[in-house]
């Protein structure tokens, strides 16, 4: 893990008001929506202090995994779901530091893979995912559209087109779903996102 990169994130989470962070949804129904495509484990990467394993939770998971680099973020989740111990695992790590002990059934990251800009860092990230998953699993990702922000929380960002994504992740995952949606933070800007979900096929 990168110290510098886990001392950026720990201080975002620790200086803002979790609902006043530009990637802020209430209700993740999106998200949910998608996943509902594949019955079982789920885990969610850069989950940061998201809402997504409460909803899902709400939705009858019970094999849930948040992964963030920011234990800030992740205590801040921990905290509020007190009572889902032993249905959501806390995993503090780089994601591209990070080694599965064992696959799940969907693979959801809402802008995590829009941080990763050098292909190398991608590369590696598809890689993870096949490896983090298990074969016919669901991925489920969304990135800055390709007139998204160039920039997040002081970060540059990556833009994808459904175009890009596919070359991205062929041949070990075939996209079944593409399409553009508006994300509208809490201060009111709108943000281009590119929604995909794929399959493992390799």
């Amino acid at each position: 893990m990168s110290d510098d990169s886990a001392d950026h994130w720990d201080a975002v989470f620790a200086s803002r008001d979790l609902d006043a962070v530009s990637w802020f949804e209430e209700t993740p129904a999106h998200s949910v929506e998608l996943l509902r495509q594949q019955p079982g484990s789920v885990i969610d990467i850069g989950a940061g202090a998201s809402r997504l394993p409460d909803a899902l939770l709400a939705d009858g998971r019970e094999d849930i995994t948040v992964l963030d680099i920011s234990q800030e973020a992740l205590a801040v989740t921990r905290e509020r779901l007190g009572s889902a111990e032993g249905r959501v695992a806390y995993v503090v790590s780089d994601v591209l530091a990070w080694e599965p002990a064992r696959t799940y059934d969907a693979w959801h990251d809402r802008a995590v893979l829009h941080f990763l800009t050098e292909p190398a860092h991608q590369a590696a990230y598809v890689d993870l995912a096949a490896r983090a998953l298990s074969p016919g699993g669901l991925l489920v990702v969304a990135t800055f559209g390709p007139d998204g922000p160039t920039s997040c929380s002081g970060l540059p960002t990556s833009r994808h087109s459904a175009d890009d994504l596919a070359a991205l992740f062929a041949p070990t995952f075939t996209l079944t779903r593409a399409e553009m949606r508006m994300h509208r933070t809490p201060g009111g800007a709108e943000q281009q996102f590119t929604w995909v979900t794929a399959r493992r096929t390799n």
